[in-house]
C-alpha cells in the first residue's frame, strides 16, 4: 500500500510503502468493540459505594414484639425497608478492568490502523514540526489541510512547540508513538502519522 507523504504546507514530499500486515487487514468491528470496552473499563474509578445493612447506624433492639402485633416480625431498624436502613445489592468498590491478551491488543491496534486506511482517513506527514509555534497559526494550517478532528501521532517524542500550539485546538490530539491506542484513533475522524511514527509502529507491530 502506497501513500503520499504530506508537508504542513499541503505539498507532497514523495511517497511511502505501508506494510499490508499492519495497514491492510480486514476491518472487524467485534475486535474494535472489545478493545474499546477494555480501555474504557480500565479507566473507570470503581469508587461508587452505598451503605449496606451492616454499615448503617441504627438501634439493634427488637422494636416490636414477636407475636400479637399483627405486623411483621422485625428485629432490626437496619433493614432496607425502613428509612435510614441499608441498601440491598447496591454498588460496591471494585475494579472494572478485565483481561485481554497482548496478542489480541496488538491485533486490535492493527485493525484500527487498517480501518482508517480503508476509509481514506489515514495521512502520512513528513514531520510534525512548526517553526511559528502559535495556536492561531496552526489552526490556519489545519484549516487548509481540512483537519477538523484529527489524532496526530509522532515518533518516539513529540515536538514540544508543535504539541503546545496544538494543545488548545478542539478535537485535535497529539501523541507520541508509544501512546497510540485504539480508542483515541477511532474517536477522531482523521489519523495523521509522521514518517517516524510509521517506522516505529511497523517495528512494534510486526
Amino acid at each position: 500500500m502506497k501513500l503520499d507523504i504530506l508537508k504542513l504546507d499541503a505539498s507532497t514530499a514523495g511517497n511511502i510503502d505501508l506494510a499490508e500486515e499492519i495497514f491492510g487487514l480486514e476491518v472487524r468491528r467485534d475486535i474494535l468493540h472489545r478493545m474499546v470496552n477494555w480501555q474504557l473499563a480500565k479507566r473507570r474509578a470503581g469508587t461508587h459505594k452505598v451503605k449496606e445493612k451492616s454499615e448503617v447506624s441504627a438501634t439493634t433492639k427488637k422494636f416490636v414484639r414477636q407475636k400479637g402485633s399483627g405486623g411483621a416480625r422485625h428485629g432490626s431498624r437496619k433493614a432496607a425497608q425502613f428509612r435510614g436502613g441499608g441498601t440491598v445489592h447496591g454498588p460496591r468498590v471494585r475494579d472494572h478492568a478485565h483481561d485481554l491478551t497482548k496478542k489480541f491488543r496488538k491485533l486490535a491496534l492493527k485493525t484500527a490502523l487498517s480501518a482508517k486506511a480503508k476509509d481514506g482517513k489515514l495521512i502520512v506527514l513528513d514531520n510534525a514540526e512548526f517553526s511559528d509555534a502559535k495556536t492561531k497559526n496552526l489552526v490556519a494550517v489545519f484549516g487548509k489541510l481540512g483537519w477538523k478532528s484529527a489524532l496526530i501521532i509522532d515518533g518516539a517524542q513529540v515536538n514540544e512547540g508543535f504539541a503546545r500550539a496544538a494543545r488548545n485546538i478542539p478535537q485535535i490530539d497529539v501523541l507520541p508513538e508509544i501512546g497510540a491506542n485504539v480508542y483515541d484513533i477511532l474517536r477522531r475522524d482523521t489519523l495523521v502519522l509522521t514518517k517516524g511514527a510509521v517506522e516505529a509502529l511497523e517495528a512494534r507491530l510486526k
